[in-house]
């Protein structure tokens, strides 16, 4: 880690030296990565000039434009640590590591918590990245204590993960968003040799996949559960209604089974992943742009808020999934995760430098029924675009 008396000299070298690195990296398509990148850095040198201490995880913007940190148990608060590892996966620049080394173990009293789902976003996001690209020895035994903290919310009786403690009266509330998180529990069943993790793992993404899903692949947020397993009820808690289609729950589907199929190639992970993938870009409310409003469902279409969050997560999920697919179909994913990324990468998405709290993606939705980050940027988003954009840049 970073001593702290080494912080302004860190900020000065990375600001002199970032730009260098990128004539090497030109990507002539239909979006420029190299320069994309390059704005990316500057803006986040920024950003971590307004972040000297690291028990203030960036997040978003308040209502009246000032920046907005949230602690470390905040279940968006790993995904700091994790767009500097991919600065520095691309750019190779130590200035890069040493941020994102100082952002990521600033994360590590995390791996104790129990009382989360999100430890898959928490940890895997900065100290998954880590490993695979530096393979600090630090770094394993904290995702692998933070695997068996996930697996604590597990009831084999049920046969999920429980998410949160309670949601509208009902004790074991699932959510789509767990998908997410199981790739932190395949790792952790690779590494240690548990199998128990896996099989906890597909146990857990079969139950999801039974029950959250509606016959056009379209998914339920919530599912609440009795003490058997068996469905008492599905709801949302994000979406415009119990039974709308809330884009970001559809991006989280997308993804998580495509990481499912990659970590167990079990065909019915892919088949799920390209059915949500299917509705999400045939949807006949998804704009030219490909950026979607935050509900395919809202009321009020198109004077709806877009969510470009989940644009981000889809496009990074297509990149992925269309690897494991025929020529036509991948052709298919490969140009819309395109589209979304010209549209990403574009003045109406992509913040100028200085502006936006310096986050680099704005029009995002957290939650808009508890109006809380309504047309506002969010770090998941930075993260997932900058991680498409690599997927992107390795595409043949």
């Amino acid at each position: 880690m970073l001593r702290p008396t080494s912080l302004p000299h860190f900020l000065a070298a990375l600001l002199l030296t970032f730009a260098a690195s990128f004539s090497s990296q030109a990507q002539q398509r239909n979006v420029n990565v190299q320069q994309e990148f390059a704005r990316a850095g500057q803006q986040l040198t920024r950003l971590l000039q307004t972040h000297p201490d690291v028990t203030k995880f960036p997040y978003s913007s308040r209502p009246d434009g000032s920046l907005k940190d949230m602690p470390s148990e905040w279940w968006t608060s790993g995904f700091f640590g994790g767009t500097l590892w991919y600065m520095y996966e691309y750019t190779k620049q130590p200035q890069w590591q040493q941020a994102a080394e100082r952002w990521t173990m600033a994360m590590a009293r995390e791996q104790h918590n129990t009382d989360t789902h999100d430890l898959g976003f928490m940890l895997y996001c900065p100290f998954g990245n880590g490993l695979r690209l530096t393979q600090n020895p630090a770094y394993q035994p904290v995702l692998l204590t933070g695997a068996k903290s996930l697996a604590t919310r597990f009831t084999p009786a049920v046969g999920l993960i429980k998410s949160w403690n309670e949601f509208a009266g009902y004790q074991y509330p699932v959510i789509i968003d767990n998908m997410m998180n199981l790739e932190l529990l395949n790792w952790a069943a690779r590494t240690s040799g548990d199998t128990t993790l896996r099989r906890l793992s597909i146990t857990h993404a079969d139950n999801t996949l039974r029950h959250h899903f509606r016959s056009d692949g379209s998914t339920y947020h919530v599912v609440c559960y009795d003490e058997k397993g068996q469905p008492l009820a599905k709801k949302t808690a994000q979406g415009a209604a119990d039974n709308s289609a809330w884009a970001r729950g559809q991006a989280w589907a997308i993804y998580g089974y495509t990481t499912m199929y990659r970590d167990t190639k079990l065909a019915r992970y892919r088949e799920q992943a390209r059915r949500t993938a299917d509705f999400f870009l045939n949807h006949p409310n998804l704009p030219a742009d490909k950026i979607p409003y935050w509900d395919f469902n809202a009321p009020s279409i198109p004077r709806e808020e877009r969510d470009a969050s989940a644009a981000a997560i889809v496009a990074s999920a297509l990149l992925e999934l269309q690897q494991y697919c025929p020529a036509p179909d991948a052709r298919r994913y490969r140009q819309a995760a395109e589209q979304m990324l010209v549209s990403l990468s574009s003045p109406a998405y992509r913040a100028a430098v200085g502006e936006n709290n310096n986050f680099l993606i704005k029009h995002c939705v957290a939650h808009k029924p508890a109006k809380t980050e309504v047309d506002a940027p969010l770090t998941y988003a930075d993260y997932y675009y900058l991680e498409a954009l690599l997927r992107y840049n390795q595409v043949k």
